[in-house]
């Protein structure tokens, strides 16, 4: 169970829910392909008999032991490296409830945000021409007397925008004017 889905109050609704980007992986990914390639290609030369393999392993201490080793650690290494920037894209959560703004960030420390829609001064969006293409940027939520609080790379900050808006305008603001 999220950390939204914990702490809704009894009568409330989640309207709208988002995540960090997926390209926040892109950096991860990159590093584990550096460490992960490198380490599959020791981990096939120690286990064959290839003639190219035991000239690799005589530069190796330890030979085609010392190659399984350090290709093991490699691709250990970029399992928790890609596994570790998939478990923080997942520990963000931002949503919306009819009543309220809920953010939180963090895996092992946490830092979160709930903030009554009726004390939401401002929320803005900044997104780069990048953010603009793949659909992310950074929203910005200001509440009442309080300072900004950014938060970046989120996926589809202007539908969060608009959620929020939605739900401060009330059924007031979407029902059409009556004529009289």
């Amino acid at each position: 169970m999220s950390y939204v889905e914990k702490n809704l109050v009894p009568g409330e609704a989640l309207l709208y829910r988002t995540r960090h980007h997926w390209s926040v992986l892109v950096g991860p990914l990159l590093i584990s392909l550096l460490l992960g390639v490198p380490g599959i290609w020791l981990l096939l030369g120690s286990l064959s008999n290839q003639p190219g393999a035991s000239e690799v392993a005589a530069h190796i201490p330890g030979g085609a032991r010392g190659m399984l080793i350090l290709g093991g650690i490699l691709v250990f290494g970029a399992l928790a490296i890609l596994l570790y920037g998939v478990a923080k894209r997942n520990a963000t959560e931002m949503a919306v409830t009819d009543r309220r703004v809920l953010i939180k960030t963090g895996m092992g420390s946490r830092r979160t945000l709930d903030l009554m829609l009726s004390k939401v001064e401002s929320i803005g969006v900044e997104e780069t021409l990048w953010g603009r293409m793949l659909g992310y940027g950074s929203v910005i939520v200001r509440g009442s007397g309080g300072t900004p609080e950014p938060f970046v790379k989120i996926a589809n900050p202007q539908e969060f925008r608009r959620q929020v808006q939605r739900q401060i305008g009330g059924p007031a603001a979407a029902a059409p004017p009556s004529t009289q």
